[in-house]
């Protein structure tokens, strides 16, 4: 598939998830609301939480509500800047995924906890 394909088809795949179930298309504002919320709850999670999948997750989360902005306001604006942005920021949460998840596996084996407190502990 060429490039003006995947466009097209992003576009008809946001139009179709644009529309609530009463039929009526949903305001972006909307999203940037979900978005605020979604990085709230993730921030919140990074702060309170202490075990580091969980927080791995709240930062997942918190990437993905930016990303979601970023989409957002690239529709506002019909550029496909805030859409390039997100992907490589979704090509840069990926390799953080494989390295963070390979440190937590470290701390787990070592420690026998997931525990955040435990990774000052892999100085020795």
């Amino acid at each position: 598939m060429s490039l003006d394909n995947y466009l097209y088809l992003s576009a008809i795949l946001f139009t179709i998830g644009a529309v609530g179930c009463g039929g009526e298309v949903m305001s972006l504002d909307n999203y940037l609301y979900l978005s605020a919320i979604l990085f709230t709850i993730g921030a919140v999670g990074v702060v309170v939480r202490r075990n580091a999948i969980v927080v791995f997750m709240c930062v997942e989360l918190m990437l993905n509500a930016a990303n979601l902005t970023l989409v957002t306001f690239s529709r506002i604006n019909g550029t496909l800047d805030g859409q390039v942005i997100a992907f490589f920021t979704m090509v840069v949460a990926a390799c953080e995924v494989v390295v963070g998840l390979a440190i937590i596996v470290t701390i787990y084996r070592s420690r026998r906890s997931a525990s955040i407190d435990d990774a000052s502990l892999l100085k020795r």
